[in-house]
């Protein structure tokens, strides 16, 4: 059987011949897969307001419609990343949503402020969009500074740093619960892994891609008759509802809520950067730096957006990555389908609800595919980065080594100040820092002066 067409960054499609990003799907497969990425990324985007919402004082019904709010804004931030327009997205299969870097300093923000708390975050979100989105071209002039030997590391830890997430939601999600960790919640999410896992082995063509959400549904399914799967969240959630711009009052701008935040931003771009360049060699287009510049500020302009319908700063899901390289589907409009149906969720709390009922166990389950699927095309880049070389070798070592505290140590930083854990905190950020800093120093600083030395050697000394 023909092998079907791969393309590389030198090669360009056939007259009449689509590259498969740019691809359409007939409809039910198109819907299906942006439904895989939506069930894949949903736990992710209704996490931070959920946390939030308590520790700045909302009532159990004003943070269910900050996570409508956040549904409804990350399907706009995604629809931008992936429909684009003029100098605006990657165009590439991206998805988008609530970014946890700002979890953290969105709470030491509104602590104490009372009904102010939202409003000063929002504001603050806003203001960072906008710096983010004017620091965007510059940020995409850097990608000569991600050779693979930079990109395989940081790809590989965003699958490694994403696994403890999925072993998380695999013992039930809420560490202060009585039945944390019990058999019950990891044989669940061991069931999922296994159903997944013959899934993709026993399927053929469209359900085999679709396998994760197949998964889902059988793991869900599995849940029920242990009691393991909550449905009254459907029955209490309205039909419809829309995200009242404004709706917990006008956007209030304070200096050190701005700092603040605009640190969260860059370390957003940080790891955005390192997405779309992983993403980019997923799925056979690898990324310039227009296509950078225009994901950053989609990034950017979808952040400054996300305040007026209630939402916060947006960032691209990792775990969505791991969902292209195990599926191959590699098109952009699966998952703009994907945007446009969380935009849906967001306008339809009863529908966000029903996806909210597969239970974490299951989530986690299926997530151990997912994040190790990033962490493999990690590793696969890696294969190319000429690892012969002593001081790539190194490069590797040293920047994973310091990527991996946070998850292996995480109060490593306790003493450090709390704006710098904003950075420590995220092994993909100190990572990814680590390894642009150690390849600059070993692979570009001072390289002209060694070739100089080499191309007019110091005469011998005379006998």
């Amino acid at each position: 059987m023909a092998q079907p067409p791969r393309f590389r960054k030198d090669a360009a499609a056939a007259p009449g011949e689509k590259h498969p990003v740019d691809e359409t799907l007939p409809p039910l497969r198109m819907f299906t897969s942006g439904l895989q990425h939506v069930a894949a990324m949903y736990a992710g985007v209704v996490a931070p307001p959920m946390i939030l919402g308590p520790a700045v004082g909302l009532t159990a019904g004003e943070t269910a419609f900050l996570m409508g709010a956040s549904l409804f804004t990350a399907g706009i931030a995604t629809l931008l990343q992936t429909l684009g327009f003029w100098r605006i997205g990657a165009r590439l299969p991206f998805v988008n949503g609530v970014s946890f870097a700002g979890v953290t300093p969105m709470i030491a923000i509104g602590k104490g402020r009372g009904e102010d708390a939202l409003p000063v975050i929002f504001g603050a979100i806003i203001v960072a969009g906008v710096v983010g989105f004017l620091a965007a071209p510059y940020f995409g002039k850097l990608v000569r500074f991600f050779p693979p030997v930079v990109t395989g590391t940081v790809i590989t830890l965003i699958g490694v740093s994403l696994l403890p997430v999925a072993f998380n939601w695999s013992q039930g999600g809420d560490r202060t619960a009585a039945d944390y960790g019990s058999i019950p919640h990891i044989g669940l999410a061991a069931a999922t892994l296994v159903i997944v896992l013959l899934l993709r082995r026993l399927l053929r063509g469209f359900l085999r891609q679709i396998a994760i959400l197949l998964g889902l549904a059988a793991g869900t399914l599995l849940a029920i008759p242990f009691g393991m799967a909550d449905f009254s969240p459907v029955a209490d959630a309205p039909l419809l509802g829309f995200p009242t711009p404004f709706h917990f009052g006008t956007p209030q701008f304070q200096v050190a809520a701005i700092v603040s935040m605009c640190l969260v931003m860059l370390v957003c771009m940080t790891e955005s950067t390192a997405d779309i360049l992983a993403l980019g060699r997923i799925v056979d287009r690898p990324a310039d730096a227009r296509t950078i510049e225009g994901g950053l500020r989609a990034d950017a302009l979808g952040s400054a957006l996300s305040p007026l319908f209630n939402g916060f700063m947006c960032s691209a899901f990792a775990q969505n990555i791991g969902l292209v390289a195990m599926t191959k589907v590699r098109s952009r409009f699966v998952v703009a389908a994907g945007g446009g149906i969380l935009i849906l969720l967001g306008l339809c709390p009863v529908a966000a609800s029903a996806i909210g009922v597969v239970p974490l166990p299951v989530l986690g389950g299926a997530g151990i595919v997912l994040f190790g699927s990033v962490a493999a095309s990690g590793i696969q880049t890696l294969a190319g980065a000429a690892m012969e070389r002593g001081e790539n070798a190194l490069i590797v070592a040293a920047s994973i080594g310091i990527g991996l505290i946070p998850i292996a140590a995480p109060d490593f930083y306790h003493a450090f100040p709390k704006d710098l854990l904003v950075v420590l905190d995220s092994g993909i950020s100190t990572g990814c820092v680590t390894a642009i800093v150690l390849n600059l120093a070993f692979n570009h600083l001072g390289t002209k002066r060694a070739r100089a030395a080499e191309a007019c050697p110091e005469p011998l000394p005379a006998h």
